[in-house]
C-alpha cells in the first residue's frame, strides 16, 4: 500500500491514504483531548478531526492545549 507523505510537527511522516486527522492523533498514542491541532496553519477543533482528510504535503501541528490567562 502506498502511503501519503505529510509533515508532522516539522518532520516527514507517512500516513495511509484516506487517513483523517483523528486517526493520526490516535496513532500517536496521545490523548486527543489533551492536544490542539492545526493543518496548514488552520486550527482544527477536536470534533472536526474525523472530518479532516489528510492530503499529500499537508503540514500538521499537534501541540499541548494551554488554558489560562
Amino acid at each position: 500500500m502506498q502511503h501519503v507523505q505529510i509533515e508532522l510537527d516539522g518532520k516527514p511522516h507517512a500516513v495511509p491514504p484516506g487517513s483523517t486527522l483523528a486517526e493520526l492523533i490516535a496513532s500517536l498514542a496521545t490523548p486527543a483531548e489533551s492536544v490542539a491541532t492545526a493543518v496548514n496553519g488552520a486550527l482544527v477543533a477536536g470534533d472536526q478531526r474525523a472530518l479532516c482528510l489528510l492530503k499529500a504535503h499537508d503540514a500538521v501541528l499537534v501541540f499541548r492545549a494551554i488554558v489560562g490567562g
